[in-house]
């Protein structure tokens, strides 16, 4: 592996921390051309240490997870409104389950103001944002507490899942496939999820269209076994056509505008 330069040391923290870097905004904040920036950035993908997309490049996953107070930053507005769009798809007086994630830490934001709620979570986060709320009454899943991150995993947790049976499931993924596979990093949290899928009578995927540029090892299901996909937008048609083909429910909460005719 060749050496990197301090201009490249820097954007590879800088994408680590961010999740995804771009080239124009590197060329301004370096003062240097962007055909430099794509310089840097194909050696960079040389060496594997990050991905290219069009216009930037993204941290090289599927080698290591991104830390999570840097995926909070991600998409935070697009996280934001995914997370109220699937909170508005749950009704007052029902049970669900929410995993570890930072959308559906979105979600458990919006559902502050819902009545008489049941929530099961392996997520302390969002215990911890609806505990205080009274018309909330919030289970925690039991074992060991994954400290980058506050998921609960393993075993117990499964167990305590599987003791439910809820109305709907709000689970997040950090990548999301082109043939529709749903995949994370840790084979522990996958097993809670698979358990959250298997004990809810609808399961609602949250997930921003960067996932769809990410790649993770582990698979947690497939979208064909999802209910209702809450995203920002969805720009792949091969994913649009398992959604179709499977009857889940697309909710794009910032849809690409359409194209006006040339008349």
């Amino acid at each position: 592996m060749q050496m990197l330069s301090q201009r490249q040391n820097d954007i590879l923290s800088i994408a680590r921390t961010q999740g995804r870097v771009a080239v124009d905004d590197l060329a301004v904040r370096f003062d240097v051309t962007p055909q430099t920036i794509r310089k840097d950035l194909n050696d960079l993908c040389e060496q594997r240490l990050l991905n290219r997309i069009h216009g930037g490049a993204t941290v090289a996953s599927g080698v290591e997870n991104l830390a999570y107070e840097a995926r909070r930053l991600i998409a935070a507005e697009e996280k934001r409104a995914i997370g109220a769009a699937a909170a508005a798809l749950i009704p007052n007086k029902s049970s669900l389950i929410l995993n570890i994630g930072t959308t559906t830490e979105e979600v458990a934001r919006a559902l502050a103001h819902h009545e008489d709620l049941m929530i099961i979570t392996n997520n302390l986060n969002v215990a911890l944002s609806l505990y205080p709320h009274p018309r909330i009454e919030v289970i925690v899943a039991g074992g060991p507490v994954r400290r980058s991150d506050g998921a609960v995993v393993g075993a117990a947790a499964v167990d305590l899942i599987r003791q439910f049976k809820v109305d709907t499931a709000v689970i997040g993924a950090s990548a999301i496939d082109e043939d529709g596979s749903l995949l994370d990093f840790d084979y522990r949290e996958v097993r809670v999820s698979q358990a959250i899928i298997e004990n809810a009578r609808r399961v609602i995927l949250v997930a921003d269209r960067l996932k769809l540029e990410r790649t993770a090892p582990v698979r947690i299901a497939h979208l064909s076994q999802i209910q209702v996909f809450v995203t920002d937008r969805l720009p792949s048609t091969r994913l649009r056509g398992i959604c179709a083909d499977h009857g889940v429910e697309l909710i794009e909460t910032a849809p690409e505008p359409p194209i006006e005719g040339h008349g």
